[in-house]
């Protein structure tokens, strides 16, 4: 992570250093200075896809990121209230130099962020965000903007379009299926997909107002979803995020089916079917360890990537495998795209199951999670963790005390000034204990630099 881009972009309190308008231009500017650097001689055209999600602050920040893209000599083109991932597919189907999307994803309303996309639909690679970093700092102004600015929302069909054509519509015509769409920019584009797509389709959270994205609803707050679906007798159910890059499910009995529940599923379904690749998937630190030798014991190997779904977007790539993503919903189909995707998710698992003759239930208990805890400890700052001395070899004393049938995961949220503390194993109580003590143990260490 740099200083100011984190496992997702730039993100803050809307209005608080660094989404301040001054540097909102500055990145801007420089950002497509660099991209139009390492783009030189390619036949992409100097254009710009923008997309936001619901948040009241989101128009104030596209004022000033649409000047400094400006600046550079690119033209912006403004697609409205639209999901990360259709600012993805876009770029690549329009030939454009980028895209940009203002969002803070999951967090609260309060908070925004700004993420990019190159024109091959993905995150910027990291030696790029620090270049960018690196210039924003030398950067005393920037120059009076000389691209065009216009709005052009006809491009969300066409990304309505594509998930459409991604699946059997008469195979999911009539499916009763309930969503809830988070407040967030899902909920225009998901409904239409759904309902276009002939299911019979219960929409709750549709209805943003600029403050209500997140808020009780989406994918970190599935309850309601869940019960829903039992309510309302439906197949499936669906959560999204606010910007609908990452999805969780609920079977017809108001069970959740997470990130890793729908990856090692729809993994298997790939593999009997002959397409996936290598027969492997590509899983974050994160993931449970239970999923993770669900997998092996049915012949599908795992890779671990760093949390972040461009590193499995980077691993996937790279290893030219089919599926991959975290347990949090963002999930990456590579046959359709290079990064998160909720509805695309939500539509390939449902064929999955629907295929299967079986009910969503069935795929939710297949594998027993392991006991797992974790813990956002609120930081003030983050100091590496292997410069506070002891804590990483105390981490590790701790750990033994499962005797090698559990895990310890220490690390900084990427997107928010905490430390999350995952802790797995087959003793729920040992799980909380061992929580407990690497918790004591890292507030000791940097009680030690106040």
């Amino acid at each position: 992570m740099g200083k100011y881009f984190g496992t997702d972009g730039v993100r803050a309190i809307a209005g608080e250093f660094p989404l301040v308008d001054d540097f909102i231009e500055k990145l801007g500017y420089v950002s497509l200075q660099k991209l139009q650097e390492v783009t030189k001689g390619t036949h992409l055209k100097p254009q710009v896809i923008i997309a936001q999600d619901s948040r009241a602050s989101g128009p104030s920040i596209l004022e000033a990121l649409q000047k400094g893209i400006r600046a550079s000599g690119a033209n912006v083109i403004s697609i409205g209230i639209s999901p990360t991932p259709s600012v993805a597919y876009l770029v690549k189907k329009t030939g454009s130099l980028c895209g940009v999307v203002i969002s803070a994803s999951h967090n609260p309303a309060e908070f925004n962020g700004i993420k990019f996309f190159t024109n091959h639909g993905t995150k910027l690679p990291e030696e790029l965000e620090n270049a960018i970093e690196a210039e924003i700092e030398k950067l005393s102004t920037v120059p009076a903007p000389t691209g065009s600015y216009t709005e052009d929302f006809s491009l969300v069909k066409e990304y309505e379009q594509f998930l459409m054509s991604t699946v059997d519509k008469e195979l999911l015509k009539n499916t009763k299926i309930v969503l809830d769409c988070a407040n967030g920019a899902s909920s225009k584009v998901a409904v239409d997909v759904f309902a276009n797509l002939g299911m019979n389709v219960t929409v709750t959270a549709a209805k943003p107002d600029g403050t209500n994205i997140n808020k009780n609803v989406g994918a970190l707050h599935t309850q309601f979803m869940q019960d829903l679906t039992v309510k309302e007798n439906a197949f499936m159910g669906f959560s999204f995020d606010g910007d609908a890059d990452r999805v969780i499910a609920s079977d017809e009995k108001g069970h959740q089916l997470d990130g890793d529940n729908i990856i090692a599923s729809s993994a298997l379904c790939m593999k009997e079917r002959g397409e996936l690749n290598a027969n492997k998937a590509v899983l974050t630190i994160m993931a449970n360890l239970g999923c993770i030798n669900y997998l092996k014991e049915n012949g599908v190997s795992v890779e671990l990537t760093t949390v972040g779904d461009k590193y499995v977007s980077e691993a996937l790539e790279k290893g030219d495998l089919s599926i991959g993503g975290e347990t949090s919903g963002h999930i990456i189909f590579r046959k359709y795209a290079n990064t998160g995707d909720g509805i695309l998710s939500a539509l390939q698992f449902l064929q999955y199951v629907k295929r299967s003759g079986k009910p969503a239930s069935f795929f939710a208990s297949q594998w027993k999670k392991y006991p797992s805890q974790l813990k956002a400890v609120p930081v003030s700052q983050k100091p590496p963790l292997d410069t506070l001395e002891g804590f990483l070899p105390g981490v590790a004393e701790i750990e033994k005390q499962m005797n090698g049938k559990g895990r310890v995961i220490v690390r900084y949220s990427g997107t928010e000034p905490k430390l999350r503390i995952l802790v797995e194993g087959e003793d729920a109580s040992l799980v909380k204990s061992v929580l407990e003590q690497v918790e004591k143990l890292y507030l000791q260490k940097t009680e030690v630099l106040k």
